[in-house]
């Protein structure tokens, strides 16, 4: 049983509570996507943790009991891609059973899900998320680096519905001016009515790879005009304090769709988010620039108070806000950990 944590949970900086814990288990993806892991930087000679360096599944779940006990009630797995971390289930297992998670989800592009979803759902898993950007086939295969293909990952969202997720499915969708917008509308299209929420998702400077330009950016505003026109909208209002997508229902109660609108409309002022690295790094910011070691605390005979208090300490220090910052202070130019080693 998760021992109760006897200080109030720790504020950052800005006052942003500890909400949510963000555990990549796998800095490999199947994927070369171009703005994520583009194949000239991440090609067969591209040195990738090993086994060894990757924390195992009782350092994980050391963590996230830490982090439970700091107020963390929401745990996501990401990767890369977790479902190439083999028996992913058992971890599943494991964290469903620490006290005060009610919500334990997970990202991945799909490629695998068919094989898994069963498995992860008996295991606890409450809800999924996957990465889709395009119903063409042959643009989804250039957009995956060649290494993927659409008909296996409509399969995993087949395989996910079968499964019942008690908390459902939503699809990622990043949306770059000049490759993929227009297929948004065919993409809303095919789900809405299904029961699994499309949320379009701006394109974003995240880590060094991906050549970002402002120009590539599509407009969530925009986005949410054309698919209003075709298809009325209501906005709702959001759920919990720092609910990263704004929401939208179909007029018809065709269910809903959400946007995340980074570039536009930044929402730094409410993240209660942090990102645990595969190597045990901790990270307080999707575009952070470093973060904290824990693998050494967790493996260098350090308690469990030990670690929790250092996880209190760097949230507590914690003034992260790119976002609001990006312009003012042309942060583009420094360097960010890449998207595939931290998560989503």
């Amino acid at each position: 049983m998760t021992a109760i944590a006897t200080e109030a949970p720790p504020r950052d900086l800005h006052g942003r509570p500890l909400h949510d814990l963000r555990i990549s288990v796998m800095d490999r993806c199947n994927f070369r996507c171009p703005y994520c892991m583009p194949e000239s930087t991440y090609g067969e000679h591209y040195r990738f943790l090993d086994a060894a360096e990757r924390l195992d599944f009782d350092e994980i779940e050391r963590v996230a009991r830490a982090a439970a006990q700091l107020g963390v009630s929401k745990l996501r797995l990401t990767g890369g891609e977790p479902l190439l971390r083999a028996d992913l289930a058992e971890l599943v297992a494991r964290l469903r059973r620490i006290e005060d998670i009610d919500d334990l989800a997970m990202t991945t592009n799909g490629v695998l899900l068919a094989r898994h979803a069963r498995a992860l759902r008996e295991a606890g898993l409450d809800r999924v998320t996957i990465s889709l950007d395009t119903l063409d086939a042959d643009l989804f295969r250039r957009m995956s680096g060649g290494r993927g293909e659409l008909a296996d990952v409509l399969a995993g969202i087949d395989a996910a519905r079968a499964a019942d997720f008690p908390r459902g499915i939503k699809l990622n969708t990043v949306a770059q001016r000049g490759v993929n917008e227009r297929g948004v509308l065919d993409l809303v299209e095919r789900f809405r009515g299904s029961g699994i929420v499309t949320r379009l998702i701006e394109y974003m400077d995240v880590g060094n790879r991906n050549d970002w330009n402002r120009e590539a950016v599509v407009p969530s505003a925009e986005l949410v005009a054309a698919i209003d026109a075709r298809w009325p909208l209501d906005a709702l209002p959001p759920r919990y304090p720092g609910e990263v997508a704004s929401r939208f229902r179909f007029r018809d109660g065709q269910g809903e769709i959400g946007v995340i609108s980074s570039i536009t409309q930044p929402f730094c002022g409410d993240c209660s988010r942090a990102r645990l690295s595969s190597d045990g790094t901790l990270y307080t910011c999707l575009f952070a620039t470093r973060g904290v070691d824990l693998r050494a605390i967790l493996r260098d005979g350090s308690d469990n108070a030990a670690l929790r208090e250092r996880l209190r300490e760097v949230w507590l220090r914690r003034a992260d806000r790119y976002s609001e910052e990006r312009e003012a202070r042309n942060t583009r130019s420094r360097a960010k950990i890449e998207m595939h080693y931290i998560g989503g």
